[in-house]
């Protein structure tokens, strides 16, 4: 279900970025917590930062509307810098983070970028997991956005299953 339309919604293409933000942020009808003009769930509350451009968006194909180069995904030997902006609390994470969840737990549970079941609520699905949620401010993220991360992080060339992220 789309969020209501409100007069908060802005479009923001390069060079200029979104100054409702703390970081550098481009993307297409963004409300105030980054739901964007393709993603509007209640959910779809975070941005990433893209490593071609050091700038986050809402989605990949927010990147694609604002810019006129290619994207990259965020670049895997800089995993342990701020890499996601939480849309709710205004958190940034690492892209560790965001792809862990709760490192601690899925250590213990011998399964990184899993939680510790080995199981992802769906898409449809409202309960996130504790991966599926921000760590700071427990709001709920978009478990399907796991489905397509390798758009926004680079994978290591043993990665052959979202396990190895």
């Amino acid at each position: 279900m789309a969020t209501p339309p409100t007069d908060d919604r802005r479009t923001t293409t390069a060079p200029a970025t979104d100054d409702r933000f703390a970081v550098p942020l481009r993307g297409v009808d963004v409300d105030s917590e980054t739901r964007c003009a393709h993603w509007d769930s209640a959910v779809d509350v975070v941005a990433l930062r893209f490593g071609c451009c050091e700038t986050y968006f809402p989605c990949d194909a927010c990147h694609d509307a604002a810019t006129e180069h290619e994207a990259e995904p965020w670049p895997r030997d800089r995993f342990d810098e701020p890499a996601v902006l939480c849309g709710v609390c205004g958190a940034t994470l690492t892209a560790r983070e965001y792809l862990d969840g709760d490192g601690e737990a899925l250590r213990a549970a011998g399964s990184e970028g899993q939680s510790p079941s080995g199981s992802r609520a769906s898409t449809g699905d409202s309960r996130a997991t504790p991966d599926d949620a921000c760590p700071r401010c427990g709001a709920a993220f978009n478990p399907g956005c796991r489905a397509h991360r390798d758009r926004y992080f680079e994978a290591s060339e043993s990665d052959d299953n979202e396990n190895d992220l």
